[in-house]
């Protein structure tokens, strides 16, 4: 008797371990006003497969079943889909809508170090703020959810738009945008 390849049992110290972290995230999450949330695992494969930015490779690796109905059906992969399925589904939804979600999700693909079949997610996400006030809060979250976890991070954002916007409201001429959002490479003559 044995797991099935990509898949694990978690118990004794390492659950703890696994429960303290998920407690330290739902407390910071919910400090900062996120609503959690439990999305179905079990989906209707067309949803699933609709115009997924992952393409093709991800859809590979989905697992597909038919139900006694014979509806075609998949298993999360993420929690992206669930949870865009819910804002579709609940029109009543008051925008800005914020909410955190841990929950397993399944791939089908191969298994190696980093790659498993049945995985832990967390998402965290912000519905209905234009401009960059939603990343810069997801930004702050995530620093505090590290300091709390005593885990040293370097935060890197990398958005063309904010930067173009930034640099126009300073006066940089649009020609010269290009000039200051690329770094140039640095080249290193030949030995000789």
């Amino acid at each position: 008797m044995q797991n099935v390849k990509g898949t694990y049992d978690f118990f004794g110290k390492e659950q703890s371990l696994r429960k303290k972290v998920q407690s330290t995230l739902q407390e910071v999450f919910e400090l900062y006003d996120f609503d959690g949330m439990d999305s179905t695992i079990l989906n209707e494969l067309d949803l699933l497969t609709s115009k997924y930015a992952g393409g093709d490779e991800i859809l590979k690796e989905m697992y597909q079943l038919t139900d006694q109905g014979k509806r075609n059906l998949g298993l999360r992969y993420d929690l992206t889909i669930p949870f865009a399925k819910v804002i579709a589904l609940n029109p009543g939804i008051e925008f800005p809508f914020k909410r955190y979600e841990i929950g397993k999700v399944f791939r089908d693909g191969p298994v190696k170090r980093g790659r498993l079949r049945e995985f832990l997610q967390c998402d965290v996400d912000i519905v209905g703020i234009e401009g960059p006030e939603a990343e810069a809060e997801l930004m702050q979250l995530a620093v505090e959810v590290f300091k709390k976890l005593d885990i040293p991070i370097i935060l890197s954002w990398n958005n063309r738009r904010f930067l173009g916007e930034i640099l126009e409201s300073i006066g940089v001429p649009s020609d010269e945008k290009l000039s200051v959002g690329v770094v140039p490479a640095k080249l290193t003559p030949p030995a000789k």
